[in-house]
């Protein structure tokens, strides 16, 4: 009986031996899943991929905001102290370079249009003593030297009446002008912010009481990882989907930040967009793809090609001499859409399975 027994036990030993996809297999090791073979109308069903060196552009996906080109915004700070008397704009209105934004009751208004008057009287009477001077002059009745002291006296009080204009001016106010400011937008553009309301009371050179934008172009801003930066330089390629079917933009890089963000640890790469329609609004948030301009040399296989075992580890098909087709584990890099970049595992002219890998995969575990 115990002879039977042992007899058994060294069947099934070598019935396990003969179902071995390996000879150096042993009981301390992993095993090796056995190769897979097809038939000939199975095989119809996959296709190869051939693995050459390829150079290509590796695209870094980044997250983003949308900001106003700051080159083309333009923050409007009231000229003048006082109170707003009336608002002419409205949110998201397009205006002229010196259309009335609002009105302002401020003596500082009042103050300005005096001293240009004065200023205006005072140059006008300067400029008649000094053409009577010079008639006096002509028939000696005064000096040389007392008409040209009146020929200065003259050109000083003009002096004085140009620069009382210029401060109307960088108020926004006139000559006939009143009690009441006007403050006037510097450039044409779209209302983009409006911080103040009628009656509210604005402080000379320091509130802002209007910002105006130039949107058909903007900013976006996209947080790119630290190990993405060697990919990316000015001048490179981007693209700008919004995720709202309004998409995609298409803009350019201006400028990779010399710092990292403190909270996301990320690099502000800035992109200089086309906004037509002004679709991309201020702090939306999107999604960027830029393509990088260095080219880079690898082993691509398609996506489809890649499949993970029971320890998650990556494997693709690679297909042998003998017509069947081995698991081979490979070490990836970059991915995109289409293709990853196999870093070690495969050689050049070896050829993978790029679609059916699945159904080879399912006919191992049968």
């Amino acid at each position: 009986m115990c002879g039977r027994a042992i007899g058994v036990a060294a069947f099934a030993l070598a019935l396990l031996g003969g179902c071995s996809s390996s000879p150096d297999d042993t009981g301390a090791a992993t095993p090796v899943v056995a190769n897979v073979r097809l038939t000939k109308a199975q095989r119809a069903h996959i296709q190869l991929y051939t693995v050459v060196p390829v150079g290509y552009r590796e695209r870094i996906e980044a997250p983003g905001t949308v900001d106003f080109d700051n080159d083309q915004a333009t923050a409007v700070v009231s000229p003048f102290t006082g109170p707003v008397t009336r608002i002419f704009v409205a949110l998201g209105q397009h205006v002229s370079k010196g259309e009335p934004l609002a009105s302002v009751a401020s003596a500082d208004v009042a103050n300005a249009v005096a001293a240009y008057r004065k200023a205006a009287v005072a140059s006008a009477n300067a400029r008649r003593v000094a053409a009577a001077d010079r008639d006096l002059a002509a028939h000696n009745g005064i000096s040389e030297r007392e008409a040209a002291q009146a020929q200065t006296d003259a050109a000083s009080a003009e002096a004085d009446r140009v620069a009382a204009l210029q401060a109307l001016a960088s108020m926004g106010a006139s000559p006939g002008s009143g009690l009441t400011g006007i403050i006037r937008a510097p450039v044409s553009g779209v209302i983009a912010d409006k911080t103040v309301t009628p009656g509210q009371l604005l402080q000379a050179g320091s509130s802002t009481a209007f910002t105006v934008a130039n949107l058909s172009q903007v900013w976006v801003l996209a947080q790119v990882s630290p190990s993405d930066l060697p990919q990316i330089g000015r001048g490179e390629a981007a693209t700008i989907d919004p995720r709202n079917g309004t998409g995609p933009f298409h803009g350019t890089v201006q400028n990779v930040s010399a710092s990292v963000d403190p909270n996301t640890r990320a690099i502000v790469a800035r992109i200089v967009a086309p906004n037509p329609g002004d679709l991309l609004k201020k702090q939306m948030y999107v999604d960027v793809s830029i393509e990088s301009g260095r080219v880079t040399t690898g082993l691509l296989v398609p996506v489809s090609a890649v499949l993970r075992d029971d320890e998650n580890l990556p494997f693709v098909y690679l297909a042998l001499r003998d017509g069947s087709f081995a698991r081979r584990h490979v070490t990836l890099g970059y991915r995109d859409s289409q293709n990853y970049d196999v870093t070690s595992g495969l050689e050049s002219g070896d050829q993978v399975v790029a679609n059916g890998a699945i159904f080879l995969q399912f006919m191992q575990s049968q």
